[in-house]
């Protein structure tokens, strides 16, 4: 009997103990993709990644692309006459008439809820003059993105040229690149348009194949896609308080779940760190800089909680010249704070030196200059 008692009692020390030690987030996740990768949108963080430098066929999640060049364009509130050949595109279509003029906004949206492979010729030949045309600014965008593992053949993601892929990881970076435009937040994020209907006494009524919009309460928005040789393709955006996340699966049987779980574990082991608040810089630094020092804007990072403390800012400052007036450069950048997360530098920030306005003079100080300049003459000649 007192033996039992006694392993009853270790017991719960142990139980005692354990409860109080520091639980390490599991921040593993796991997702039918053959690619995935779960990032921030902020900082560009990738928090959860599968295979997601791998080369593969990326159906219509393609048209975040031709969305993101239409809008860029600036000719959003355009008519566009549709040619034959936008109506004759295989695959999903809004069913564009030929000769239907129809503004560019609406087949942008059309692009973007129904995946109209018809509106994405007919953006094409708008915007780029000519397909071929238009593949290459979607090539030439992709390279000033950073797309490196990225090519573009047509502008809808039909298995109709064998040069057309991307990576998850990529398609992350151009999501990211299109969320900062507001038009594509509200395009994107919408879930039902509609569009006037010229051939008919009715309007279209385009609502939003992306699922999650009413499935997951925090998503914002995204892009599906499918064809038989790149199966099951989809972007997704999520945002919870001050966090916004970018999910991208590519080839993935349960998509919609496997953006859920990455989601969820996104929110649930990240927190938005302030490392680096904007404003005034307090440093010990050369005389002709003291207290005009500032950094522009704030640096958020995504942290789990171990991390947290892992964070340092290390500042270099640039000597100033034998030159140097305190009241002139103003915003000039006279160094650098580097971000470091476990001693690797994860930001590299300018620092700006606010000018020291020079002090008015007052009626004092001109009536004395007026004097001193009197008495000059007159001492002088």
């Amino acid at each position: 009997m007192r033996m039992i008692w006694k392993l009853v009692i270790f017991t719960l020390m142990l139980s005692l103990i354990m409860a109080n030690i520091p639980q390490k987030v599991d921040a593993s996740v796991s997702v039918s993709a053959r690619s995935a990768v779960l990032m921030e949108q902020e900082s560009g963080r990738v928090l959860f990644e599968k295979d997601a430098h791998t080369k593969r066929r990326i159906a219509s999640i393609t048209k975040i692309m031709t969305a993101v060049l239409a809008i860029e364009s600036g000719k959003m509130s355009d008519i566009v006459k549709v040619s034959e050949q936008a109506t004759r595109t295989e695959g999903s279509s809004v069913y564009l008439k030929p000769g239907e003029k129809i503004k560019l906004e609406h087949l942008v949206y059309g692009l973007m809820l129904r995946s109209g492979n018809d509106t994405a010729v007919a953006i094409a030949e708008n915007v780029g003059g000519s397909l071929e045309g238009f593949v290459y600014l979607m090539n030439q965008k992709a390279n000033e993105i950073g797309m490196l593992n990225t090519h573009f053949a047509n502008p809808h993601g039909l298995d109709d040229h064998e040069d057309h892929y991307s990576t998850a990881y990529d398609m992350a970076l151009l999501t990211r690149y299109a969320m900062q435009y507001e038009k594509y937040r509200d395009i994107t994020g919408t879930k039902e348009h509609h569009a006037p209907n010229p051939a008919e006494n009715w309007e279209r009524e385009w609502k939003n194949k992306n699922r999650l919009l009413t499935k997951y309460k925090y998503t914002t928005g995204g892009k599906t896609g499918y064809t038989k040789r790149a199966k099951r393709t989809l972007v997704t955006t999520a945002a919870k308080g001050e966090m916004n996340l970018i999910a991208v699966t590519i080839n993935a049987p349960d998509d919609w779940n496997d953006h859920i779980a990455m989601f969820e574990n996104g929110f649930k082991a990240y927190d938005m760190a302030e490392v680096l608040p904007e404003g005034k810089l307090k440093l010990k630094e050369n005389e002709d800089y003291k207290n005009q020092l500032y950094i522009k804007d704030s640096f958020v990072y995504p942290a789990t909680k171990e991390e947290m403390d892992l964070f340092t800012v290390k500042y270099k400052l640039n000597k100033p010249p034998e030159n140097w007036d305190r009241s002139k450069n103003n915003e000039a950048i006279v160094g650098r704070a580097l971000v470091y997360l476990d001693e690797k530098v994860i930001k590299d920030l300018p620092i700006y030196y606010e000018a020291i306005p020079e002090k008015k003079k007052g009626l004092f100080d001109s009536l004395k200059e007026i004097f001193l300049s009197i008495l000059g003459v007159k001492m002088n000649g």
